[in-house]
Order: C-alpha cells, then sequence, then structure tokens
C-alpha cells in the first residue's frame, strides 16, 4: 500500500506510488467529451473512471456531507463520489476522487476543500483529492497536466462540442432510430484509440477529422427539420450534466424540440479571455497576457475550423464562434462581470437569439449568485437589471424561461414550465 504523505499545511497528497495503484473516480458531466479526456489520462499512465450514476442516493450523500446552503453542483459532485466511495464497489484504499479548481471569485474554486470536508466526516481522510487546476492552486507529485496533455484536451473538448452539436441537430429526426448514436459511438471510438496512441493531432489532421466526422452525420437520412430549437445556457454543471438537469436534453426530444447546447469550448475560452481582460483593467506582468493571447489564438483558429466543417454541407446550423458570443455580450453586459459563467451566459442567450434560436433555458441551481444575476437577475445588482429582461428589451420575441435546480425542487414542477415554455414556442412557429 502505498505511503500517505502530506505537504506543509496538512494536506494528503496524490504521490507517484499512487499514481501507479490508484483509480481516480471523476464526476461525470459531459459524457462523449469525458471520454476522450479519459483516454487522454490513460495514456499516460493515470487509471480512471468517470461515475455515471444517477440515482436518488448521490442527493442524499450530498445533503449529509454538505452544508445545504452550498451550490448544488457542489452537492451533486461530492454526493457522487461520496455515494461512489460507499457503495462497496471500490477498495477505498487504493482510490483518489478528483474535482477541478478554477481559482476565480466562484465558489467551485472551494469545492475541493468541501469534498475533503466530506471524506473526513466520512472518515474517509486517507483517500487523496486531487485538484485539477490550470492555475498553480495545488501540486501533487503524482499528477500534473503537461503542456501537450492541455493541447490534447481542448482538442478533445473541440471535438465533443462536434459530435454534440450534431447529433443535437440530427437525432430528433432521423428516420432510423439510433442512427446519429451510432455515429457518436463510432467516432468517440476513433478518437479514443487516436488518444490513446498520442497520435499527431496538428491542424490539419484535425481538420481532416472533422469534415469526416461532418459528411458522416450529413448522410443520415432525416425528416423535414421543422421542430422548436431550444437553447440550453446556464452554470456549466448543470446546464451539460444529465444528472444536474434532470435529463433536460432527453425530456426535450421526448417533447418534440431539438435542443441547442452551446459548447464546452466558449467557456475555456472565456476562462482564457478573463487573463487578458484583468490586464486591460488592473495591469500587472506583461507574461500572462502573452501567453493568454497566444491560447486564445490557437484555440479560437480550431473553433473556426469547427464552424467552417460543420457550415460545408449546407444542411446543419453552425454555432457562433467566441468571438461572436462576446461582441454580442457587450451589448448588454460588462466584460468585468466574470465571477462564474459571468457575461459568457448571457452573451450564449444573446448568440442563440442570434442564430435563430428564439426559445431558451436558463438552468440555474441553488445557491449560484452569478447565474441569478447573469441570468434572470431582476434586481438593480449588476450593469442595471437582470439580463433576461435587458435581452428582452433588444428582443421581444425571445422566449426565455428559467429552471431552478436544487435538492428540493420537484422534478414535475420543472417539466410543467419548460411545457409551458414550449406551448409559448409552438405559438409564435406557427404564428
Amino acid at each position: 500500500m502505498a505511503k500517505l504523505e502530506y505537504d506543509k499545511n496538512g494536506r494528503l497528497m496524490f504521490t507517484k506510488e499512487m499514481k501507479e495503484e490508484y483509480t481516480l473516480l471523476v464526476p461525470m458531466m459531459l459524457p462523449i467529451h469525458f471520454s476522450m479526456l479519459k483516454s487522454i489520462l490513460q495514456r499516460e499512465g493515470y487509471k480512471v473512471e468517470i461515475l455515471e450514476t444517477q440515482n436518488s442516493n448521490i442527493i442524499q450523500m450530498g445533503l449529509k456531507y454538505c452544508h445545504n446552503d452550498i451550490c448544488y453542483p457542489a452537492l451533486l459532485t461530492i454526493g457522487q463520489l461520496m455515494d461512489a466511495l460507499q457503495s462497496g464497489k471500490y477498495d477505498i484504499h487504493k482510490v483518489a476522487v478528483v474535482m477541478t479548481q478554477t481559482g476565480g471569485g466562484c465558489r467551485a474554486s472551494n469545492y475541493i476543500s468541501l469534498l475533503r470536508k466530506a471524506l473526513d466526516r466520512a472518515g474517509l481522510d486517507f483517500v487523496p483529492a486531487v485538484s485539477v487546476n490550470f492555475s498553480g492552486l495545488e501540486e501533487n507529485p503524482g499528477f500534473a497536466i503537461t503542456k501537450k496533455m492541455v493541447y490534447e484536451m481542448a482538442n478533445a473538448i473541440i471535438y465533443g462540442d462536434l459530435l454534440m452539436c450534431l447529433h443535437n441537430q440530427t437525432l430528433p429526426y432521423e428516420k432510423e432510430a439510433g442512427a446519429s448514436q451510432r455515429l457518436v459511438d463510432h467516432f468517440t471510438a476513433m478518437l479514443n484509440e487516436d488518444f490513446a496512441k498520442g497520435e499527431s493531432m496538428g491542424p490539419k489532421a484535425i481538420r481532416k477529422k472533422m469534415d469526416e466526422i461532418v459528411r458522416a452525420f450529413a448522410q443520415v437520412p432525416v425528416y423535414p427539420k421543422n421542430k422548436v430549437r431550444v437553447g440550453i445556457v446556464g452554470e456549466i454543471y448543470v446546464k451539460f450534466a444529465p444528472l444536474g438537469n434532470n435529463n433536460l436534453e432527453a425530456f426535450l426530444l421526448k417533447e418534440n424540440a431539438e435542443p441547442v447546447v452551446p459548447g464546452l469550448l466558449d467557456f475555456l475560452l472565456y476562462t482564457i479571455d478573463t487573463g487578458i481582460e484583468d490586464y486591460i483593467r488592473y495591469g500587472g506582468s506583461l507574461v500572462k497576457p502573452v501567453v493568454t493571447k497566444y491560447l486564445m489564438h490557437t484555440f479560437s483558429s480550431i473553433q473556426k475550423d469547427m464552424i467552417r466543417a460543420i457550415e460545408k454541407p449546407g444542411c446543419f446550423h453552425a454555432p457562433s464562434s467566441f468571438a461572436r458570443t462576446k461582441q454580442l455580450a457587450g451589448q448588454v453586459i460588462d466584460y468585468g462581470v466574470k465571477m462564474g459563467e459571468g457575461w459568457l451566459l448571457t452573451g450564449e442567450m444573446m448568440a442563440l437569439i442570434d442564430e435563430g434560436v428564439n426559445n431558451i433555458v436558463c438552468t440555474q441551481p441553488f445557491g449560484c449568485l452569478p447565474t441569478h444575476i447573469c441570468g434572470k437577475g431582476s434586481s438593480d445588482l449588476v450593469c442595471g437589471r437582470g439580463m433576461m429582461r435587458r435581452i428582452k428589451t433588444i428582443h421581444p420575441d425571445a422566449n426565455i424561461v428559467a429552471i431552478d435546480y436544487d435538492a428540493s425542487a420537484t422534478k414535475v414542477n420543472q417539466e410543467n414550465r419548460l411545457k409551458l415554455m414550449l406551448a409559448t414556442a409552438r405559438k409564435l412557429q406557427n404564428q
């Protein structure tokens, strides 16, 4: 058994010896994206398991080990990890748990500390909690994200965004049930194999692979695309994770609608852009803006290649570029609003409307102040009034509904509000 080692502050570290023996448990957020991120980590010698559990005990575990005033995403992710540790499925002396740490003003920066408190309360303080961050907040001898991995992870994110975008536009209309999902599975497996081998992922190779994926989806026989399109925005976890939003995409599909979900790369670019905005406003070392501008250019170029690939066949709607989203956000909110999803949430609503998607669900977890302000907020707290009101002033036809997600919210109430929004959407479409 690996020897437990602690840093000068008493934090249990994930050691090099643990890397050989331990399995990293990771909460699920995006099935396609996380599958590829898992392949990259496994190639680097890590044993990884993505948790896909969705049982009711997860919420109870979250409530048991977290304060009930904490953000709903923290409650769910910590609850999912604690549920896994107490399931009897794993050797608890040979597992570690993983949590992202943003480093910004959002309470997500503190989830890792809350997780360690939960482990301590459960008598599992010997289980290492590994922080995944890119700002040097915490380091572990046995866990490191290299520059090569960062670039590959960005590629995995863009491939995941592409597959998610094409799948959402094909699945509601496919003539042969399961055709779209089979393509998702096929290309995910192929890309996982590429990542596992560490094969070249240069711009030319990425463009070629994107074109191949788009051509395959364009060949799926479909019925006329005339369903109500519904955009999904909100706090990053509740926006994407089926566990967090009560399988929102599946519900919209069942209600004969087409879900439209802005990609994960926009959030990555938003976090990079924050560094540039900080320098513009507050100054500081020249190193940070130089590095962030380079990353912004590199990843924006990949996103532009994806948009061009989607537009080629002429049968798909391409998402807005990050630059366009930021430009539209600037019409209603200041770029200094950058706690949590900040101005990006507002920008995604503006971009969806700009793309012709007037019907939008804003997923808002309990305890997420930035989301409530940048989303539905109705008080004069930031930049004037709540963002939904300002957006509707510019776009009177916008049909936006805010859905609260928390441990006490009932699924029936959530779905009834969604049905009311869909009824309005169909009425507007008929008109």
